[in-house]
């Protein structure tokens, strides 16, 4: 009888019960099909609309009107040889008065 308990996990078998070989499930994800081709871009908002049919021809306008830019191919519209870099990421520590909780900022 004492034979029958599995052994070794408290009896979760070998890979924790968490679906055998199917393996940890990290790295695979998002690799099938390769790149995908970049599609012509079709507006969203009444902003982009008026963007790719040629209403509006510069980011001044948008700005004069305080106009929500809600879609980044209208960016893109305007500076295609915009780059985003990621300088410096870091967590800063610090504690509000006395005894205060811990907050990162």
């Amino acid at each position: 009888m004492a034979d029958a308990a599995p052994r070794g996990r408290g009896g979760f078998g070998s890979r924790g019960d968490r679906g055998g070989d199917r393996g940890r499930g990290r790295g695979r994800r998002g690799r099938r099909g390769g790149k995908q081709e970049e599609k012509e871009w079709q507006p969203v908002t009444k902003l982009g609309r008026l963007v790719k049919a040629g209403k509006i021809t510069s980011m001044e306008q948008i700005y004069l009107h305080s106009l929500p830019i809600k879609e980044y191919q209208i960016v893109d519209f305007f500076l295609p040889k915009l780059k985003d870099e990621v300088m410096k990421v870091r967590n800063e520590l610090y504690i509000r008065r006395k005894n205060g909780p811990v907050k990162f900022v």
